[in-house]
């Protein structure tokens, strides 16, 4: 039995369908397999007995990859050659490994800046515990902001009067 799948939606590209659907195949042990994107549709062409080919189907309806939205997923009798799985399994890995091989060496040298990192966050942890006693030493300061208050109101009543009133107006604009 041959179908063939179009899957559309619009996050079927860069969501790993392709790999999905690939092991999907594979774990079925179906005997054709192909699958490439197509504009804003990913396309695939399986064949294999009955019963494997319709488990596909179903599963390709029930699971989709993680970070794929699917509109529609429409199937047809396919009446051309599919290619071998063998095949495409080992075009497939090679065209994985071109994508995953950058990405692994833009890993493998930002890996190499982690000691330099460690040695930055240890004195960054330094400078923490240091404003940390900081505050500590301000709070403390704090503290004595009242019974500062009241000496100051003990000596302004040995001031004149006028200057009591102006205290009180700075006091109040203080607490604004």
């Amino acid at each position: 039995m041959k179908l063939r799948f179009t899957i559309t939606g619009p996050k079927v590209h860069d969501v790993g369908y392709r790999p999905y659907l690939a092991e999907l195949a594979m774990r079925l042990a179906l005997r054709g397999f192909e699958v490439y994107n197509d504009d804003e549709a990913v396309i695939t062409q399986v064949e294999g007995d009955e019963k494997r080919v319709k488990k596909f189907a179903d599963s390709i309806r029930t699971e989709i990859p993680p970070l794929a939205e699917v509109e529609d997923i429409e199937s047809e009798e396919y009446i051309g050659d599919v290619m071998p799985l063998w095949q495409f399994a080992s075009l497939n890995t090679a065209s994985q490994m071109n994508k995953a091989v950058p990405i692994l060496m833009e890993i493998r040298d930002n890996t190499r800046l982690l000691p330099e990192m460690k040695d930055d966050l240890k004195e960054m942890k330094g400078d923490i515990k240091e404003m940390k006693s900081d505050l500590k030493a301000v709070k403390g300061n704090t503290d004595t902001i009242p019974q500062t208050l009241e000496e100051i109101k003990g000596l302004r009543e040995d001031i004149q009067p006028g200057f009591t009133i102006q205290f009180r107006q700075v006091q109040r604009i203080s607490r604004l």
